[in-house]
């Protein structure tokens, strides 16, 4: 066996959702870099033209779509399209996701249904489509973007946590219900990693001193930092490649070691 080649994602097409900026970006670029053709979309035709052009500089052919992943029809009409234009879908990751950082009483329903709507329900709608495809070519990868929140709580973000903990489980039930046909779902848990969305709360304090939550991510985290989007490629590759054809319903968090650590002892 060549262990090497199992981790190639040559002659796969992979669409990955969401992915015009960060995490996603960075595992569209991971899969290229292993030979797989990169498929994205996202929300808006201005935000498709800002990543194609930062996928070109990069080196990568990558084609991208305007599709609301929460819409059914749309998400039909999308797979349909890349089935037409670059061919089956061979590997899916569930990128797309919001948070809405709101105490619970303060929380409208509304605001919680929008999270789980787009965290855990297009997660499903988006796999729904694409499995199909995978049980006629006898063989499909599912990465579903799940979070630490799929198993620890914490405050303003309980609709956040509903979903990714929801996530976690249609990542085991994806499994159970498509294992036979050759198609592994699995899930990559990242922790805190270091992107401009989260770029705020690393910047020096006029005294130069960390961010207080800064500090507390660095105190939590035995890695000593956060994480990079680069952390996330090897593992989302190892998911997606042959390597791990006989993985199936595992979260893999990337988290530097938090979820395994109590804290250090004031």
């Amino acid at each position: 066996m060549d262990i090497m080649k199992s981790f190639s994602l040559e002659g796969k097409v992979a669409l990955i959702t969401g992915a015009s900026h960060g995490i996603g970006m960075a595992i569209a670029n991971a899969f290229a870099a292993a030979g797989a053709t990169v498929c994205f979309n996202c929300s808006s035709e201005s935000s498709r033209v800002r990543a194609l052009e930062a996928y070109k500089a990069n080196g990568v052919d990558a084609h991208g779509y305007v599709c609301d992943v929460c819409d059914e029809e749309a998400v039909k009409a999308l797979v349909a399209q890349i089935k037409e234009e670059v061919g089956v879908i061979d590997i899916l990751v569930n990128n797309a996701g919001i948070i809405k950082r709101i105490p619970m009483l303060e929380m409208s329903a509304e605001d919680f249904r929008q999270v789980i709507d787009v965290d855990l329900n297009a997660p499903f709608i988006v796999s729904k489509a694409v499995i199909p495809g995978m049980i006629e070519k006898g063989h499909g990868k599912i990465i579903n973007i799940c979070s630490m929140m799929s198993e620890l709580g914490r405050e303003t973000v309980s609709a956040y946590a509903a979903a990714k903990g929801g996530l976690k489980m249609l990542t085991r039930n994806i499994c159970s219900e498509y294992g036979e046909y050759n198609i592994q779902c699995n899930g990559i848990g990242p922790g805190y990693i270091a992107t401009s969305q989260t770029a705020p709360l690393r910047e020096r304090q006029p005294d130069g001193s960390r961010h207080p939550f800064d500090q507390f991510i660095i105190a939590k985290t035995p890695a000593a930092r956060w994480g990079e989007t680069e952390d996330l490629m090897g593992p989302a590759v190892f998911l997606a490649s042959d390597a791990s054809n006989f993985v199936n319903g595992h979260v893999l968090y990337v988290d530097g070691g938090i979820l395994a650590y109590i804290g250090k002892q004031p």
